[in-house]
């Protein structure tokens, strides 16, 4: 089984998460902040992965911390459910249409850590997450998942869906590039 969980524990906030890479899309969200729960709970969704994410942040200074360490954590456990990473397609690319936003999200689980965000946004917050915190996600999902990570809002004009296109795109992207499709290693290279 593709599982992990990661536990971690810092001044400013106690995480855990469990994943299941082969799930069926089933999502316990408590990060303190109801609209990073709706984003995460549609990546879970929509990436079919079983995905438990228990958060005591320190809302009383900001969201910061909270997004950023919920990355970072989200991050590790996917790292460690993919394990040797033996069979995995590797790329997922994922064009996904919220109303009037479109977003693109390209990702390449290639051990190397790289993020491309190029989402821009009319609004300071959504409900009370600042929306600067989203790419602090992604950043910390991106630096301890050791993926190639490109975030693009092509077009649209409500901030609620052009980061829920993102979060939507972001789990089929990774369900694409996580799933099992052989049982070699994807890299001429013979590492990831």
């Amino acid at each position: 089984m593709r599982t992990s969980s990661v536990s971690r524990k810092t001044l400013e906030t106690d995480i855990l998460v469990e994943l299941n890479l082969d799930g069926s899309g089933k999502t316990d969200i408590e990060t303190g902040i109801g609209f990073l729960n709706h984003m995460l709970t549609l990546f879970g969704f929509h990436g079919n992965f079983d995905l438990k994410i228990k958060c005591v942040g320190d809302l009383d200074v900001d969201s910061h911390h909270t997004a950023e360490d919920i990355g970072l954590a989200l991050g590790q456990a996917f790292k460690e459910a993919l394990g040797d990473k033996k069979g995995i397609d590797r790329y997922g690319t994922m064009f996904l249409p919220m109303d009037e936003a479109l977003a693109r999200v390209s990702v390449d689980i290639s051990g190397r850590p790289y993020l491309v965000y190029n989402v821009n946004f009319n609004n300071q917050k959504l409900g009370q997450i600042a929306t600067e915190d989203f790419k602090e996600f992604f950043k910390g999902f991106t630096n301890n998942c050791l993926s190639t990570i490109h975030l693009q809002v092509l077009y649209g004009e409500n901030d609620h869906h052009k980061i829920e296109a993102v979060f939507k795109g972001f789990g089929r992207a990774l369900k694409a590039a996580s799933r099992i499709t052989s049982d070699y290693l994807q890299s001429t290279k013979g590492v990831i």
